[in-house]
């Protein structure tokens, strides 16, 4: 039962998130676990999660449609499919510690990669590679958001193709995500508030909208130039938390 403090939690996290998404084309959804991790089990938060950001997804891409690479969004599918198999395959569902310390590490280690061997989504092999990897990592640590930031922010894309071709590409990965943590929180009996998440679900969209403005302020180094800061202090956040629930587990 998700008390009142935490459903208004879950909301504010919820417009909030789809706000910074609509800008940057990430973090939002960063805040938006972080709270449903905090107040719900992992198979249940994720499952929810899933469903918000496919909604968000699908309002974002739909304001930003004519700036989609489709080309790069097929590519990516077929990498996704690909790294979903895996998953099956493994059956694999982690700890909090585990999210939380692998959505906070990973664009450390993509920066500490050299820069002739940082990923750019525009050159050949590299939108299946990340479709792949992203896929692989929204289940196995909960998302891959810093790991499209990675792929998405090395290349010559604009910012209208960014946020658009993102919010497009993420919507099979959200719906395999949603489809591999509903059946884990149903076998461990995990319910979801139907009402919050329809709330939120109407919020996922306001948020979204009331983006589209700044978005359209700012230019595409400044968007690079604030995107690359939000990951790091997102990303800082998560570590931080991560390392605490490890010691509480001790």
């Amino acid at each position: 039962m998700i008390s009142l403090f935490a459903g208004f939690s879950i909301a504010a996290a919820t417009f909030s998130g789809a706000f910074l998404s609509g800008i940057f084309g990430m973090a939002g959804g960063q805040i938006v676990l972080a709270v449903l991790l905090y107040f719900m089990p992992v198979s249940a938060a994720m499952t929810m999660f899933s469903a918000l950001m496919f909604s968000s997804g699908a309002w974002r891409a739909g304001l930003w449609r004519k700036h989609i690479d489709w080309g790069i969004s097929l590519r990516y599918v077929i990498g996704s499919m690909a790294g979903m198999g895996v998953m099956l395959v493994i059956l694999f569902v982690p700890s909090k510690p585990v999210v939380y310390l692998g959505l906070g590490l990973t664009p450390f280690i993509g920066d500490m990669l050299p820069k002739r061997w940082r990923p750019d989504v525009t050159k050949r092999g590299m939108a299946m590679l990340c479709g792949f990897i992203a896929m692989i990592l929204q289940i196995a640590v909960g998302g891959a958001g810093n790991v499209l930031d990675m792929f998405f922010q090395n290349s010559p894309l604009s910012r209208y193709a960014i946020v658009a071709t993102k919010a497009f590409t993420l919507l099979f990965s959200q719906a395999m995500r949603f489809l591999y943590f509903g059946l884990a929180a149903l076998e461990g009996g995990e319910n979801l508030p139907v009402e919050l998440f329809l709330v939120c679900v109407l919020l996922t969209f306001a948020g979204g909208s009331a983006a589209v403005s700044l978005l359209n302020r700012l230019t595409d180094d400044s968007f690079r130039k604030w995107t690359k800061w939000l990951i790091y202090g997102m990303s800082a956040i998560y570590v931080a938390r991560g390392l605490w629930l490890l010691v509480m587990d001790e």
